[in-house]
């Protein structure tokens, strides 16, 4: 298991490099950021370079995909994406889903983000890059999306059958969705790409609020989880006292 820090939340108010400096300082060997059509990435990748980090994750271009008017769309950003991230030897693509539509049944809106991820899986099919799909709370930050709870998550997952379309699990959202976290998370272990963190309520460092996190990351070593936990949260501190703790509580677990 490895840590990244998402420096658009963690890091917002610093400028690339130094971000990226903090990064490095704090021991944690990767970063990840949002919209990779916002960023300079030569300049990104010079700093990442400089700093001998990796990139972790960014994401694909925010279209529905429970919209079937905006399939094409959506598959036409995906495919922009993966060349980004090819560029930046970024292997995970994080994608939302889209708003509920109102008037439109669940099944159909379901049905629809499953062909449309089998569509993107043959975007992704040789490429080197994983898409996963985000669950979000719909109580605090999301009011509308579709998506917002884990199991229909992993189910859409299994229904597309790829292993370039799976999961990823913010413990922060689905504390507030539904709870239960470690055993939803460690019994889905093999449908998850990525794991998103914060503490709860407040979305703050992981040591702010009612999530054990310590229990929560061991559970997640344990099931053999061995790619990225994303830390991404808006601190309260100086953002390496929080960075340090969470890297602390690795290597005391290791």
């Amino acid at each position: 298991m490895k840590l990244s820090v998402c420096i658009d939340a963690v890091l917002a108010d610093l400028a690339v490099d130094d971000a990226l400096a903090l990064v490095k300082e704090a021991g944690i060997g990767a970063f990840e950021f949002w919209a990779w059509w916002e960023k300079d990435l030569d300049r990104l990748m010079a700093a990442r370079d400089r700093h001998a980090l990796e990139i972790a994750a960014c994401c694909t271009k925010f279209i529905s995909l429970v919209d079937p008017a905006a399939r094409q769309d959506y598959v036409s950003g995906l495919a922009e994406s993966v060349q980004a991230a090819q560029r930046l030897n970024c292997p995970t693509l994080i994608s939302q889903v889209g708003d509920f539509r109102a008037g439109v049944p669940r099944d159909e809106q379901h049905q629809c983000l499953v062909e449309g991820l089998q569509e993107a899986a043959a975007v992704l099919d040789g490429s080197g890059v994983t898409l996963v799909i985000e669950p979000l709370n719909e109580l605090v930050d999301h009011p509308g999306y579709y998506l917002v709870r884990s199991d229909e998550a992993f189910q859409i997952a299994r229904e597309v059958g790829s292993d370039r379309i799976k999961v990823v699990f913010d413990i922060y959202h689905q504390q507030v969705s539904e709870g239960h976290v470690i055993h939803n998370l460690t019994t889905n272990l093999s449908e998850i790409g990525h794991f998103h963190a914060a503490g709860n309520p407040g979305r703050h460092e992981l040591d702010d609020g009612e999530l054990h996190y310590p229990s929560v990351l061991a559970a997640i070593r344990a099931g053999g989880y061995n790619a990225y936990v994303g830390l991404e949260y808006w601190p309260r501190r100086p953002p390496l006292d929080g960075l340090r703790r969470v890297r602390g509580w690795l290597d005391a677990d290791h």
